[in-house]
This record gives structure tokens, C-alpha cells and sequence, in this order.
């Protein structure tokens, strides 16, 4: 089994710790890569599923190498690779950052304002709340956005001096790259665009840092004008997944967003942020099928926006808690064909500025790319 194939078996089925937990913290809850931990293969950092039932039930766990001593992934009790030492997956976990010891003059934990995805890349959620979220008949039935709040491990409304100060500290003590900010929808106007672009101007002021901002698509196209003057360097904006009726029976209420105005959100974004600065999550393993879901990521393509495909992680404690991830060979299949797309259009995840697709944890795309 080579690397590539590894992460997306690990993406897939998650990994059991039969340890102790080591390095930085895991995400249990939340806004983005909930349920999962960063996980260094071979030199490659990922995000993996750790604490939902799918890693409970996963073949693949965390043992130690007996010939050198290091943590490497074991498949049923068995070390991954042939007898000779160097074939083993070894891994390494990412080092919990310093950032995260300090507090802000108030008294709240860097760690509540920000937090360390992946290697390089601090993300935060800065409006810890959804129009959608408390009503069935609207929320995403995938959405965690409000258990981390309820734990107490963030706060509501991170104002953007208090970003730019994490912000600095996360780059000046640990060497973060790049930035995502994200939000919950917070109205049916802007969509959570002005606050963004507040958050955005604070920033760039403290700390020269490349940032992607994530939203809905706002009611007037003006806004990325305005995001991209306030320095936010690329933009997400998610449609998670592209069937409507999927998206109707998971998504209720952001399905009342169509997709053709997705679409139209998307070219006016690209005039502004250039072909390759704009990207889109979809979530495979929802329900459509690999045909729909190759058919958006060429359409996607072809106007310049670059579609991220990762696999759905079922979180704990949501109405899809239960729900399967996809098949490792049907990633597999979506991964090497939309690899072959980015790569006869020219499009490449390292060429993005800032944001999901950049960084490339939450997914095996970027490893099909060439």
C-alpha cells in the first residue's frame, strides 16, 4: 500500500489510538474538521477521523515499530508495508503549538479565538452561531457548529482585535502560513461577508498573512469587491453537495440557495479573485453519486473554481452521526478522475494563496493532482 492510497484508507475509516493522546489536541465538535486530529504520514499532514463511531470501528490504529522505535499505523495489529523496516507507515503527530498557552488581556485562551489546523494553518470560526442551526426544518444535518460553543471551548463572537492578536502571536511563535476564517450564516443579506471583511482589514493591519474567507454567497456580488480591499487573499464558498434533492433532504434550509445561484456567485468571484483563488467544499459520501459529482467538479473547473472533495466525516452527536463514509474505493475513483481535470486545466491546490484547498489536509485530492 503505498502513501497515497493510506490516506485515503485512513480519510475513509478513520484511526484508532490505543495510546495515549500525543501532540496537538484533536477537533471534537465544532465548525470544520470535527472529530478528526492532525496526523503526519510519511512526511504528509493530514486530517483524520479519531473520534467518531467510524474510527471506532476502523481496522487501522497507532502502534509503536519494533525495529525503530517510532509510532507507525497498524492494519488489524499488523504493521502496515512488508518485513523490511523502511516500507511501515510511519506517522508523527503534529506538536501542540504555543500559541495555545496564551490568553488575552481579559482572560480568554488563545485556544478559544483560534486554533492550529494541520501544520501551518490557524482557522477560526468567527461567528460561533447559524440562522439555520437551532430549527430542524433548516439546518445541516452534518453541522456541529454549536457543540464546541456548548463545551466551552470557544466563544461566541471572536472581534477582529482579538483575531489579529492570535493571529500574530500563532505566526511570530509558531510559523503559521495561512489563515481561514469561517462563520455560521448570521443573516439572509450579506451572509456573514461584512463581518468577514472587518475581520480581514484588523488582520492585515497587525500581520502580513495570506487569508481565505468562507461564506454563503451574499445577496450582492459587491462584497467581494470589498473583501478582497480589506486583504482576504481567496474565497470558499461551500456547496457541500450538488444533487438538489441530497441537498434538500441534508441541507434544508441552505437548499433554498440553488445551485445555479452558487454558480452565478462563483464567476462573479473569479472576475475578483482570479481563476484558481476560489474554491468549493463537496463532501462525497452524502448521497451523490460519482457522476453527479464529476460532472459539478468539470463544470466548476471550467469557470475557474477549484473544487475541494473530501470525505464526509460523520461528527458525534449530529443527526448523521450514524451515517456511513464513503468507500475508500470510491474515493479513490472521484480523486484520480478530478485529478486528471485540475490537472488538463492547469489547476493547482499549491497555486491558492489561503484556505482549505491549500492546505490540502481534509483530503487526498492534492496527491492525485499529478
Amino acid at each position: 500500500m503505498n502513501k497515497q492510497q493510506l490516506i485515503v484508507e485512513l480519510q475513509t475509516h478513520g484511526l484508532k489510538l490505543v495510546e495515549h493522546e500525543v501532540g496537538v489536541a484533536g477537533r471534537k465538535g465544532g465548525a470544520g474538521p470535527s472529530d478528526h486530529k492532525a496526523v503526519t504520514v510519511e512526511g504528509t499532514t493530514v486530517m483524520v477521523p479519531i473520534y467518531n463511531s467510524t474510527a471506532a470501528q476502523s481496522p487501522y490504529s497507532v502502534g509503536i515499530d519494533k525495529a525503530t522505535n517510532k509510532m507507525a499505523v497498524q492494519l488489524d495489529q499488523e504493521m502496515i508495508g512488508s518485513a523490511t523496516p523502511k516500507s511501515i507507515a510511519l506517522i508523527q503527530f503534529p506538536a501542540q503549538p504555543q500559541f495555545y498557552s496564551l490568553s488575552t488581556a481579559d482572560g480568554i485562551p488563545y485556544s478559544q479565538i483560534a486554533l492550529l489546523h494541520s501544520r501551518d494553518v490557524l482557522a477560526t470560526t468567527v461567528l460561533q452561531s447559524c440562522m439555520r442551526y437551532n430549527d430542524t426544518a433548516t439546518s445541516c444535518q452534518f453541522c456541529a457548529i454549536g457543540q464546541s460553543l456548548e463545551a466551552g471551548r470557544t466563544i461566541a463572537r471572536k472581534t477582529p482585535t482579538q483575531l489579529a492578536e492570535v493571529a500574530e502571536a500563532a505566526v511570530r511563535l509558531d510559523g503559521v502560513k495561512q489563515m481561514v476564517m469561517t462563520t455560521g450564516t448570521p443573516n439572509p443579506s450579506d451572509r456573514g461577508a461584512a463581518y468577514l471583511t472587518e475581520c480581514a482589514k484588523a488582520i492585515k493591519a497587525r500581520v502580513n498573512l495570506p487569508i481565505q474567507a468562507q461564506c454563503e454567497p451574499p445577496d450582492d456580488f459587491i462584497w467581494f469587491n470589498r473583501m478582497k480591499a480589506a486583504g482576504i487573499d481567496s474565497l470558499g464558498m461551500h456547496l457541500e453537495a450538488a444533487d438538489p434533492q441530497v441537498r434538500a433532504e441534508i441541507m434544508p434550509g441552505k437548499a433554498t440557495v440553488p445551485v445555479e445561484y452558487y454558480f452565478e456567485a462563483f464567476a462573479a468571484a473569479v472576475k475578483v479573485f482570479d481563476s484558481g483563488q476560489v474554491n468549493t467544499y463537496l463532501l462525497a459520501g452524502l448521497g451523490d453519486s460519482l457522476e453527479t459529482l464529476l460532472d459539478v467538479c468539470d463544470r466548476l473547473i471550467q469557470i475557474g473554481v477549484y473544487p475541494f472533495v473530501v470525505p464526509f466525516v460523520p461528527i458525534t452527536g449530529t443527526p448523521l452521526a450514524n451515517h456511513p463514509a464513503p468507500k475508500s474505493e470510491f474515493m479513490f475513483a472521484l480523486y484520480e478522475q478530478v485529478g486528471v481535470m485540475l490537472k488538463q486545466a492547469g489547476m493547482s491546490s499549491e497555486e491558492i494563496k489561503a484556505g482549505c484547498a491549500k492546505c490540502g489536509a481534509c483530503s487526498a485530492l492534492s496527491n492525485f493532482e499529478n
